[in-house]
This record gives structure tokens, sequence and C-alpha cells, in this order.
């Protein structure tokens, strides 16, 4: 067993010594994922990779999940950090919205930046449907394009075989693009 999945175990069973242990262990692979994830954001998103990771582990402490190993770890990071996203794309939205006595002018809106933000909460709305249908093919997608693992990589992680992982990426695709197409 790695020494992430004993600090793992070992943080569900209620130690707050090995969540300090683990933090250094994961920094970089939270990093990488979230620097994947924000990389398809629009130009001017004000949420940066390290407020994103820490954000994420935020909500990681207030899980409370038994957690099997470091994959498991990770595919629930990638699903707090796709809310943290979504989360934050919402209050952006909120805040773009003027008090209803005022007007704006419709040159003055972003297009790209709404369209980005409105992207992103119907993916994830989309993602929630999937997943009431096929939750194998939602995280299927989830580390393919959140994550940002190949088909070999998302076939390990979730301990599929490669055709397996490629017939339900290209399933999924097709649902999504009709979903939200």
């Amino acid at each position: 067993m790695s020494d992430v999945t004993q600090l793992l175990r070992r943080w569900s069973d209620g130690d707050r010594e090995a969540l300090d242990r683990l933090l250094p262990l994961v920094y970089d692979e939270l990093r990488a994922q979230a620097a994947r994830q924000l990389s398809g954001e629009r130009r001017d998103h004000t949420l940066q990779v390290t407020a994103l990771v820490h954000e994420t582990f935020l909500r990681l402490t207030h899980q409370r999940a038994q957690w099997n190993d470091r994959r498991h770890f990770l595919v629930i990071a990638s699903t707090l950090m796709r809310r943290v996203l979504v989360d934050h794309a919402r209050r952006h939205a909120a805040a773009k919205r003027p008090p209803a006595e005022s007007r704006v002018a419709f040159d003055d809106i972003d297009p790209q930046a709404l369209r980005v933000d409105a992207d992103l909460v119907a993916l994830d709305a989309a993602l929630d449907e999937l997943a009431a249908i096929d939750a194998r093919q939602a995280q299927v997608v989830e580390l393919r394009y959140f994550v940002g693992l190949d088909i070999d990589e998302t076939a390990r992680a979730l301990e599929l075989s490669v055709s397996t992982v490629t017939r339900e990426w290209r399933t999924a695709r097709a649902w999504l693009r009709r979903r939200l197409g």
C-alpha cells in the first residue's frame, strides 16, 4: 500500500496529522489538475491555480469519505474542482447582472466571457444528468476533460480496459454533444 493510500485511510479514521502529511504528497498533482482545468477557461479568469487548489483542498477536508486510494482521492478532488469552478462561474455571472433599475449598453457586454461561464454551468448540469444515467461514463468525462487524463491513464484510474474507456468516452461525448448542442 502506498504512503498516500495509508495516509488517506488514517485521515478517514480521523487522524488530522495524516492530513498534514498528505498535502505535500498530493499538492503537485492537485496543482497540475487545477492548471489543466483552468487552461480551458477565459483569459481574464479571476481564479488562479493556487486558489483553486486551496479551495478544493478546503472542501476535501470537509468530506466524510472512506478513501480507498490515491485514484479515489483524485477523482473526488476533480469533482470538487469542477464544483469550485462552476460556483465561481455562477458568482461571476450573477455579478454581471445589473440591478433592475440600471441599463447596460449592448456593446458593453463581453459575449465571450458570458459564453464561457454559461458553457461551464451547462456542462456541469449535463454531467450531473449523465451521472444519473450512467455514472461510469460521467467518471470517464470527468477524468478526461477535467483532470486531463488520456485514455490509458483513465483506464488505469478506473481499473477498466482501454477499449471500454474508449467506448464510454465516445458514447458520453455523443450524448453531451446532443444534450448541449
